[in-house]
């Protein structure tokens, strides 16, 4: 089972209220390229994985996108505490409100709300292990993208950290899937 503890693996302190940043790094919590994605579509898989490498692997890391889900939602909280209603139309999250109030619901940046969509699974572990692979190089790129849209220190150092874990994610699939390659492994 888990062992949780009250903290955030890497920790988050915004000082500074940023509406329009909130905005835009919800697309981290229910886009189609975020950390919600990430979480169900390994959670899922694992289970089709041929052997227990390939099932903690997911299971590790599907685990760990909990934890950034959890990292964001608590940017977005910050980013957006104390905001006032006049604060909230000039940022464009008035129909957000108008649904959800200050509640998080998973969309992205443009409001289009999550969908199973979003992630896959095929059951051949070499097809989502590419999958895999291919939505860690997209997370890094949303990242990235994030990370030139503010020049708040306190934004940054979270959104950095939340990168090279996908740049590791990409590492750790590739291996697995590698290694795979080269035992001739295909089905379970």
């Amino acid at each position: 089972m888990f062992s949780y503890q009250k903290r955030l693996q890497y920790p988050v302190n915004i000082r500074k209220k940023d509406l329009r940043m909130a905005k835009y790094l919800i697309t981290q919590y229910g886009g189609s390229n975020g950390e919600l994605a990430a979480a169900l579509r390994y959670l899922n898989q694992r289970y089709t994985m041929p052997d227990n490498r390939g099932k903690a692997l997911l299971t590790d890391i599907g685990t760990e996108e909990l934890a950034h889900i959890e990292m964001i939602s608590t940017m977005i909280y910050q980013l957006m505490k104390d905001a006032t209603m006049e604060e909230i139309k000039a940022a464009g999250l008035d129909a957000h409100y108008a649904e959800h109030n200050r509640a998080l619901y998973p969309t992205d940046a443009n409001g289009m709300p999550f969908t199973v969509t979003y992630f896959a699974t095929t059951g051949d572990p070499i097809a989502d292990l590419q999958e895999d692979m291919a939505a860690e190089q997209k997370a890094r790129a949303v990242y990235e993208n994030l990370i030139d849209l503010t020049t708040d220190p306190d934004v940054i150092a979270p959104l950095l950290w939340l990168r090279q874990r996908e740049v590791v994610h990409f590492a750790r699939f590739k291996e697995l899937y590698e290694a795979y390659l080269s035992e001739g492994i295909t089905k379970k």
